[in-house]
């Protein structure tokens, strides 16, 4: 009964937009696409040529001028709001709306992950247009010869094309087709770009809370992440927390003859593998006492927003050659649960390497992603806390040989600093008018993720300036986000110009 009245508001909220939405913004939006599509293509491959990564200082400070000149030319109050030489400034833009009673901030970032250029089919910063991905043989296209419209299927590779430079170039978009069909905004724009998402933002929480009264509003919308994996339109209304473990454990001082010590000699190897296997049950639950105490359970409304996403399991274990997933409640719901991953596991050496050899140490790293209402500190404190209990002496430097001949068992334990997660109020009014005015665009009701499963530091957008914050992607989920062949799908960037619109146009609540 409870999906079905869902289902029917969905559809009741979606028909009542439909409705006041029916004057032509879409097919206005579209035509100013069709008729740009060169020109829009043009800006995000010029974005996408600057070098606008945490290595390159020029490359960032270049990426921000150019926005705001972007944001300038566009009749936006623009500047950089900067906080001290070498920091990567925020891009702030601000444009009122006469009689608009409501402010939204729109977020996206315009770092990118580094680069290993060897890994790439071509230049990270030559942005090229292929008919396909790489996987079906996509052939390389001069799309500037090519005669539009151009194939939505068309993907246009380079670093940081869709995460998040696809973001601001749609957004730039669906602004000039708004004032060609001299369409006012029916909400304030403030506009936020952050340089240093990719490297963990650092000062993004010292920027915002210098900046408060400048970026105060009603509502931030998140322009980062891929759609779902079915391809749908989708909403998220949080993201996972993130802190980052590197343990290294250690056996005798010098490599050992495995004959002759075996069985004598402490194995870190061995002893990374027992121990995790003691954190992680194979199906991903974390085994660590008193780490998920504090974990709020998902509402009913959440719930059921899972449970009405589109199946992709299915599909994502033939995409990735999975014979079975660990866990198997789902992908969406195993998202909604704190994670313990492994990010890798160094001992010893294997293959053509291989010593008959104990080790002399083991170095494992882990993240953990949190959920609300975890912290970073709990977390830590009930690692620790675990780790002695099974025998562990915890240091945070490499121990001498007085600590070594004292302790049985020694784990070196390097921590990063993390953040929590947030899961917004779905139930909001604003909430209602995001779901409402992307399903408008969509043309169909869009599916809606309580939280993403990826972690950003979104919480801060939450806890400084108390608003709902929702997150809008736009790009393919199959984009190589973060890897090499990064790519933006054309279709979605098309859908995404029509978000963006629906967002500063039929957007009231």
């Amino acid at each position: 009964m409870a999906r079905h009245i869902g289902a029917l508001l969905g559809l009741l909220v979606f028909s009542t937009v439909a409705q006041a939405g029916d004057t032509g913004l879409l097919r206005q939006v579209d035509a100013y696409r069709l008729a740009h599509e060169p020109q829009i293509i043009g800006q995000l491959d010029e974005l996408t040529r600057i070098r606008s990564i945490a290595a390159d200082r020029a490359g960032l400070a270049a990426a921000a001028e150019r926005l705001v000149t972007a944001l300038r030319e566009r009749g936006f109050h623009a500047r950089l709001l900067t906080l001290r030489p070498g920091v990567p400034p925020l891009v702030f833009g601000e444009l009122d709306s006469p009689g608009a009673r409501r402010t939204v901030v729109f977020y996206a970032h315009y770092d990118g992950q580094p680069v290993t250029p060897s890994q790439w089919s071509s230049d990270p910063f030559g942005p090229v247009m292929r008919s396909a991905p790489l996987s079906s043989g996509g052939r390389q296209i001069d799309w500037r010869t090519a005669r539009p419209p151009f194939d939505p299927e068309w993907r246009l590779f380079g670093r940081a094309a869709a995460d998040d430079k696809a973001s601001i170039v749609a957004f730039l978009a669906a602004f000039d087709a708004l004032r060609a069909a001299h369409r006012p905004p029916s909400v304030n724009i403030k506009v936020a770009w952050e340089g240093e998402e990719e490297a963990g933002s650092p000062h993004l929480e010292e920027i915002l809370r210098t900046q408060r009264g400048l970026l105060r509003s009603d509502l931030w919308l998140i322009g980062d992440a891929p759609v779902h994996q079915s391809g749908k339109a989708m909403l998220y209304f949080g993201a996972r927390g993130l802190v980052g473990l590197e343990m290294t454990l250690y056996g005798p001082v010098t490599a050992l003859h495995d004959g002759h010590y075996g069985n004598w000699a402490p194995n870190p190897a061995a002893m990374a593998a027992t121990l995790i296997s003691q954190m992680r049950a194979p199906d991903g639950h974390i085994l660590i006492p008193g780490l998920a105490d504090h974990v709020r359970p998902l509402t009913a409304a959440e719930r059921q927003a899972i449970h009405d996403l589109p199946p992709v399991d299915r599909q994502l274990e033939r995409q990735f050659g999975i014979g079975r997933p660990e866990a198997a409640e789902g992908l969406a719901s195993s998202l909604m649960r704190p994670a313990l991953n492994i990010r890798g596991i160094s001992s010893g050496h294997v293959a053509a390497a291989a010593a008959n050899a104990i080790p002399t140490d083991a170095e494992v790293s882990i993240d953990f992603r949190l959920v609300p209402d975890q912290t970073p500190e709990e977390v830590r404190a009930a690692v620790e806390s675990f780790l002695r209990s099974k025998g562990y002496t915890l240091v945070t430097r490499e121990p001498g040989e007085p600590t070594r001949l004292a302790h049985a068992r020694i784990a070196r334990l390097q921590w990063e600093a993390g953040y929590p997660a947030l899961r917004s109020d779905m139930s909001t009014p604003a909430a209602r008018a995001v779901v409402s005015a992307a399903s408008f665009a969509a043309g169909a009701p869009v599916a809606v993720l309580p939280m993403m499963g990826g972690s950003v530091p979104i919480y801060l957008f939450s806890d400084i300036f108390e608003v709902p914050v929702i997150g809008l992607p736009i790009v393919n989920y199959d984009d190589n986000q973060h890897a090499a062949n990064e790519n933006l799908r054309l279709q979605n960037l098309w859908d995404g110009i029509r978000t963006y619109a629906a967002m500063m146009a039929a957007l009231t609540w």
